[in-house]
């Protein structure tokens, strides 16, 4: 027995890793940047710094995986949208800094590599990348065949960005009176997926089930992946609109992630009938019996992202975000107070 052989006897392929690795590559250079150096298959990789666009340039870094929603592409045999997931988490959290994603890394833990299936989760990380403007230009795939159970995989990333320093977004010039503007949801993202399908169970409710007012199968509706909101935001600052404050409405929902943008001395007050919520919260509400404001701090409700501008700006920042492509509803309204989210009908 040759290493190789041994190695593989002990749960690793190494011949399967670098047929992944070469397929990696391939959808790699789809997103790569002028100021990439290098490429896929090196010990680490290159970004050059544009010191014109960014002469003081201020590195923001964001790291996160999807979670519990995994299960679902495991249930399912559908691995091509949670690279997405992995890529918006990590993105749209630098983005509430102003930052411009520059590049991605990701990783990949597996139990035992299936290279199609690997394939198929990179190539959603590289559509990612895509949406958000930013380059892949490294990763880490590890066989670990005593570590996870048979055919399962855990998948993370790290997003870096720059801003330069005057830009810098950090909530500080928020002040009573100013508009609350959130960015719907593309439905639940990658968040609240241990209840979701602890819920999906007690009900008895098959991936392949259709529910009234779901978009497509309970698989095609829980899969949708994660809103990317940099195409959004680049578009509402290309016209001259100073945001304030933004905050990814992930984990905590609202009540939770609203706050971390707003400085001490106000709060903001949000109105719940300000957006339509997708059908799919409102079966989640009722499988829960959850009130909204309980709901609203474990699922985004249909609000993915939140932008807090001064009111004479609301109306062009609405009208670029229509402008992009993004729905957005005014739905609320920063007052004096503590850090928080208050309702009101």
């Amino acid at each position: 027995m040759n290493g190789k052989q041994a190695y593989q006897a002990a749960g690793v392929d190494i011949d399967r890793g670098n047929a992944a690795a070469k397929r990696y590559a391939g959808l790699a250079r789809a997103t790569r940047r002028p100021e990439v150096l290098g490429g896929i298959g090196g010990f680490s990789g290159g970004f050059l710094l544009n010191l014109q666009k960014y002469p003081e340039p201020v590195l923001v870094s964001g790291t996160d995986g999807v979670g519990t929603k995994l299960h679902i592409a495991f249930a399912t045999g559908r691995h091509d949208t949670v690279g997405v997931d992995c890529v918006a988490m990590s993105v749209n959290d630098i983005l509430t800094s102003g930052a411009e994603p520059l590049f991605f890394l990701d990783y990949l833990a597996v139990q035992r590599l299936d290279v199609d299936v690997a394939a198929a989760v990179v190539a959603g990380v590289a559509e990612g990348c895509k949406q958000a403007g930013c380059a892949l230009i490294g990763g880490e795939t590890a066989e670990m065949s005593d570590l996870y159970q048979v055919g399962q995989y855990d998948l993370a990333g790290t997003a870096i960005g720059v801003v330069n320093r005057p830009d810098l977004v950090d909530g500080r010039a928020i002040v009573p009176g100013d508009v609350v503007i959130g960015l719907e949801s593309n439905g639940v993202h990658s968040n609240g997926y241990s209840l979701v399908r602890k819920l999906l169970a007690e009900a008895g409710v098959d991936w392949n089930d259709s529910l009234p007012g779901w978009r497509g199968t309970v698989a095609d509706e829980l899969l949708r992946p994660t809103a990317i909101y940099v195409s959004a935001v680049q578009a509402v600052r290309s016209v001259g609109v100073v945001i304030k404050g933004m905050a990814h409405i992930t984990g905590g929902g609202l009540p939770e992630n609203l706050p971390r943008c707003l400085p001490d001395g106000v709060a903001a007050v949000l109105q719940a009938d300000a957006w339509p919520r997708p059908a799919v919260f409102d079966w989640l509400m009722q499988q829960s019996g959850l009130p909204f404001t309980e709901a609203a701090a474990v699922w985004n409700l249909g609000i993915g992202y939140v932008l807090v501008v001064a009111a004479n700006a609301a109306d062009a920042t609405l009208d670029a975000l229509a402008q992009a492509g993004q729905a957005a509803h005014r739905i609320g309204r920063i007052i004096s107070g503590s850090p928080s989210v208050q309702w009101e009908a």
